[in-house]
Parts: structure tokens; sequence; C-alpha cells
């Protein structure tokens, strides 16, 4: 989801410490399910159930928690793990800050992308414009036309959650196939398969939705004496 955004925009010449990439969705995407009860019955299928949660859903917000694993000897390996929250409104604004293990947002104000490292007090700033597209990101934080970009069909029912698959129609991505469960018509996990073998996984809980929000909410304010980096 977001770590796509964030790998097409961090810049080469940038040095960066090992553990900086959280690989947001795309490890340990088993969402947790959502406490709250959405207007689709828990029998729907995964694809009604999410065409409600969509058509009722202007804004939400809540916390994640985010693995990543690799393909190893036949075998899935867990390699990283992160948590932080979300909040978000469509179309194309959104709050998605890392709390552990180190600190980091992205954060997009409709218009623009920015992405702050605070060990590096360092701003990475690009328009919004196709960073979006077919990427996870679009999923949540895009606009209702979901299968202008992506074909969706039923994954089945695992652990009590409906999974939609959501196959990019673009090719220039790096996620191969995207897994939606959900349970109780909100997102319960998020599943994705990039073309390196590697699966992230996401887990959401405290997910509210349209919950009030200041006017000023997505507006972007770069802390004082960060390097601020235009792409």
């Amino acid at each position: 989801m977001a770590e796509e955004i964030r790998k097409s925009t961090r810049p080469n010449n940038r040095k960066e410490p090992v553990l900086k990439r959280p690989h947001v969705a795309s490890a340990a995407l088993a969402f947790a399910a959502c406490s709250l009860a959405w207007s689709a019955p828990s029998h729907a299928n995964a694809l009604d159930q999410f065409k409600a949660f969509v058509a009722s859903t202007k804004a939400a917000s809540g916390e994640f928690t985010q693995r990543v694993a690799r393909q190893d000897k036949g075998s899935m390996q867990l390699s990283k793990e992160s948590s932080g929250s979300f909040q978000f409104a469509r179309p194309g604004k959104f709050i998605w800050t890392y709390r552990k293990p180190y600190e980091q947002v992205l954060q997009s104000d409709g218009q623009k992308l920015y992405i702050y490292d605070r060990d590096l007090n360092q701003v990475t700033v690009r328009k919004l414009s196709g960073a979006l597209g077919s990427s996870p990101a679009a999923i949540l934080f895009g606009s209702n036309d979901l299968e202008k970009e992506f074909t969706l069909k039923e994954g089945g029912t695992r652990d009590g959650i409906a999974w939609l698959q959501a196959t990019p129609k673009s090719r220039d991505t790096t996620f191969e196939s995207i897994g939606i469960g959900l349970r109780d018509g909100a997102p319960a996990a998020m599943e994705l398969r990039d073309s390196f073998g590697q699966v992230t996984l996401l887990s959401f809980t405290r997910f509210e939705k349209n919950p009030p929000m200041p006017d000023n909410q997505y507006r972007f304010v770069v802390p004082k004496g960060a390097d601020v980096l235009e792409q």
C-alpha cells in the first residue's frame, strides 16, 4: 500500500538505515477484525461487503500492525514488523504514521505526497498525481472507482474472513496481487504479494468510520530545520 508509494519516491542518493524499510502492508497484512459493524451483513460475499464499505466510507481512522515475510527454502520467514496509525479522506488525502520500530510519516493533502523521516529530519515531496494508480494505497485512499484500476474476484473464506482478490490492471506496479479480507462489512486484513516473492500482511484495529476531522487535517507542515527534497 503506502510502501509502494514510498519506494517510488525515495531518492536514489539517500543513505538510509536498513531498518527504514517497513514494507507497509506486504508482510503481515493480516488485518485484525475491525471492531465496528457496517451495513453489509457478515454472510455477504467479499465483493458485496467491499462495495458497501467503499460506498459508505468517505473517511476513516485506526491503527495498524504490519509484518513482512519472504520466501525462504519453501517457507515464509517473518523478517520485519512495524506498527502505527492511519487516517484518510477520499479521494487521495491520508496520513500513514509509523511509530515502531522508528518514526516515519507518509502524508497527502490530495495534491502532493510528503514522506517525513523523523530521525533524518528529512522530507521528500512529490506530486500525488500518478502516485496512487493501481498501488495498494488506492484501495483505501483513492476514488470509489476501484474496478477501473483492478480486476476483482472472490477469494474464498479463511478463519471467518471473506477474501477479495484485486489484481492491478497496470503493469507499472511491483505488486502482483492484493488480497483484501473483510468481516462484518469492513476491511479486516490485507495481503500484498510482490514480484520478488515478498508478502506484506497488515492488520487494522480501532477502525472508525467517518470520524469528525478539522478542515486542515491533511495540510502538511514542514518540521523546523528539516531538509526538503522536491521530486
